[in-house]
C-alpha cells in the first residue's frame, strides 16, 4: 500500500478493464494531479497504468472522503463506480471511452478543463436518484441492493413468459405476462426501459417507471410511479427461475414466490457534467428528434 493520503482531498480513478486508452491516458493524468498537488488512488484496473499509486477496491474507495472519482470508460463502468461511492456522497467524472456516453459524457479532449473547472469550483453537477431493492423470501430479507438505473426482473434460462403481481404501496396493480419487468429511475429511463418503449424522464422528476418488456397483453403499457412509493413486485415462476437484475451488472436467481420491493434510495449520485442541458445530451447522444 502506498504513502497515506495528503490533507487535501485526494481524487480516485476507476477504468474500464482491459481499455487500451488507459494507457495513454494516465501519464497526462498524473502529471495533471502531481502539478496541482492531488494526491490519487486508483482501481485495479487503473493499478497497472500508475506505478507506486495507492491500490484501493471502488468499494474501498467508497469509505474514503474523496473529492472526486473519475472514470474512464464508457456507462457501464460509470454505474458500478456509482453504485460503489454513493454511500460517501462522493461527485463522479465520467470520461467517455465508450460508444455512447450517455451518463460518461466528458469526451476525452474535454478531460483537462473540466478538470480545471473542477478546480476553479465551476463545474456543475446534477444530483440522480437511486431505487432501493430489498429481496424477500419467505420472511426473511435476503439481500438489498442499490441501483442508479434499474431494477429488473426478467427470465432465467428457459425461455419462457416471466408471471408477475404487482402491487404499489400495497394495492394490487395487476399480473404480468412478459419476458420482464423494469423499475427504471429517471436516470434508467433512457436505458433499457426505453428500449423497451417507456418515457422519458428528466432527471430532476420525482419518480419511477415501470416498464414491462414484451407484455402478453397488448394493455400493459408503462406507469410513471410516484418515487415516495413503494412497489412490490411477487415472481410467480413456477418450477422454473427467474433472475433480478440490478443496472445489467449484479443480480441473483429467483424463485417463485419471491418478493422484489422496490423504494426510492436514501442515497444519491452526483455527476460532474459539461455546460449544457439534459436536452443538449439528447440530442448529442440519441439524436433525439432527428430523421
Amino acid at each position: 500500500m502506498g504513502s497515506p493520503l495528503s490533507a487535501k482531498k485526494a481524487i480516485g480513478i476507476v477504468s474500464k478493464p482491459n481499455k487500451p486508452e488507459v494507457a495513454k491516458i494516465m501519464p497526462g493524468l498524473i502529471a495533471w494531479l502531481r502539478q496541482h498537488e492531488r494526491d490519487f488512488v486508483v482501481d485495479p484496473e487503473t493499478a497497472p497504468y500508475a506505478s507506486g499509486a495507492r491500490k484501493l477496491t471502488r468499494r474501498e474507495m467508497g469509505e474514503l472522503d474523496l473529492e472526486l472519482v473519475i472514470v474512464l470508460g464508457g456507462d457501464g463502468t460509470l454505474l458500478s463506480a456509482a453504485r460503489a461511492v454513493a454511500k460517501a456522497g462522493i461527485p463522479i467524472l465520467g470520461v467517455n471511452l465508450g460508444a455512447l456516453g450517455f451518463l460518461a459524457e466528458v469526451p476525452l479532449d474535454e478531460l483537462y478543463p473540466t478538470l480545471n473547472s473542477i478546480e476553479q469550483g465551476s463545474c456543475g453537477y446534477d444530483v440522480r436518484s437511486m431505487v432501493h431493492c430489498d429481496v424477500r423470501r419467505g420472511q426473511s430479507n435476503i439481500a438489498t441492493y442499490e441501483a442508479l438505473n434499474d431494477v429488473v426482473v426478467g427470465k432465467g434460462t428457459i425461455a419462457r413468459l416471466n408471471h408477475c403481481d404487482v402491487f404499489i404501496d400495497g394495492a394490487f396493480v395487476s399480473r404480468y405476462q412478459a419476458d420482464s419487468l423494469i423499475v427504471s429511475t429517471p436516470t434508467g429511463s433512457t436505458a433499457y426501459s426505453l428500449a423497451a418503449g417507456g418515457p422519458i424522464l428528466m432527471p430532476n422528476v420525482d419518480a419511477f417507471v415501470v416498464t414491462p418488456v414484451s407484455a402478453h397483453s397488448l394493455t400493459h403499457r408503462p406507469l410513471v410511479v410516484r418515487s415516495n412509493s413503494e412497489i412490490e413486485i411477487i415472481v410467480m415462476t413456477g418450477e422454473e427461475e427467474a433472475y433480478l437484475s440490478i443496472d445489467g451488472q449484479a443480480g441473483m436467481p429467483m424463485l417463485d414466490g419471491d418478493r422484489v420491493c422496490c423504494r426510492k434510495s436514501k442515497y444519491q449520485v452526483k455527476l460532474l457534467h459539461l455546460k449544457g442541458t439534459f436536452f443538449d445530451v439528447l440530442h448529442s447522444k440519441l439524436k433525439w428528434g432527428q430523421r
